[in-house]
């Protein structure tokens, strides 16, 4: 089945960061290996975004670090129209465009969504989540 991984967690694997959970580095591994790892194109948007104000630092270009990536495994799922639509309709969910477009894409793709977020992880209509920090 295929992880889809959101942005933060991007980050958070990319510099090896603490705060990602043995429970789901484990996960993420076995996707990797399987060829099941994905992020939403949407998320290097986010990441550029974050560097563009200065709340994140790459000491490579980021049109490198994610060929990088993908060259190493992981899967890029562009944003279909479909989810784009669902993405503006999800009922009783935040309003963070982002959330929104990662969560549609892991809806329509049956992906597993691994996150930190406390507002995605208890959205009860996504069944299929980890939590980043176990």
């Amino acid at each position: 089945m295929m992880l889809l991984l959101d942005t933060h967690v991007l980050v958070w694997l990319a510099e090896g960061n603490k705060r990602l959970g043995s429970v789901a580095l484990a996960e993420i591994d076995r996707a990797l290996a399987a060829g099941q790892l994905a992020v939403a194109s949407i998320s290097f948007w986010e990441v550029a975004m974050l560097v563009e104000k200065g709340r994140l630092e790459f000491t490579i270009e980021l049109d490198v670090w994610r060929r990088d990536l993908l060259q190493n495994g992981l899967q890029e799922i562009s944003l279909s129209g479909a989810a784009a639509i669902s993405a503006g309709q999800l009922h009783n969910f935040h309003g963070d465009p982002a959330d929104r477009m990662i969560v549609s894409t892991a809806l329509e793709n049956s992906a597993i969504l691994v996150t930190a977020d406390k507002k995605i992880l208890n959205w009860e209509r996504l069944q299929q989540k980890i939590d980043a920090c176990r």
